[in-house]
């Protein structure tokens, strides 16, 4: 499965890119993200592997993400790999008017087991509703300051 969203974050690309590229931000907009652990490689840069760790409930979560192009502040683009899926994302980012940033994410989810290549077919809508949630949740971190993060 396929997908380009978009959205437009009133900042320039310079303060946009700022924030994203700083792991310790992640938590400020991925819901669920319980911790980060740098794997190999310089982070944000090419080859650099990561690794995240998520609950949703009682649904635990580690997932691995690996750098696999990089040329800020125009995009960067990784895959993330989890037990039954991996998500190759292309992140493209383009300043408009010098004080507007357009982030335009390409997910492609590729399911690595048949649970997966069911929850694709049968649910397509929660896996693109998830990335226009981070998006939103991240525009309004850099916009506004706001975080999900809950110390709970």
């Amino acid at each position: 499965m396929r997908y380009t969203t978009e959205i437009l974050i009133k900042k320039p690309i310079s303060e946009v890119i700022k924030k994203l590229k700083s792991s310790d931000n992640l938590k400020h907009w991925q819901e669920g993200l319980v911790s980060t652990a740098h794997i190999s490689g310089t982070p944000n840069e090419l080859g650099a592997k990561m690794r995240l760790n998520y609950s949703f409930g009682k649904r635990k979560m580690e997932i691995i993400e690996t750098v696999t192009m990089q040329d800020f502040p125009n995009k960067i683009y990784s895959t993330y790999t989890t037990k039954g899926i991996r998500n190759i994302q292309e992140n493209h980012f383009k300043s408009i008017e010098n004080e507007f940033t357009k982030w335009i994410s390409i997910n492609e989810f590729q399911p690595t087991n048949f649970k997966m290549s069911m929850m694709l077919l049968l649910m397509p809508k929660a896996f693109k509703k998830q990335t226009k949630t981070y998006m939103t949740n991240f525009k309004n971190f850099v916009e506004k300051g706001t975080s999900v993060y809950n110390k709970e």
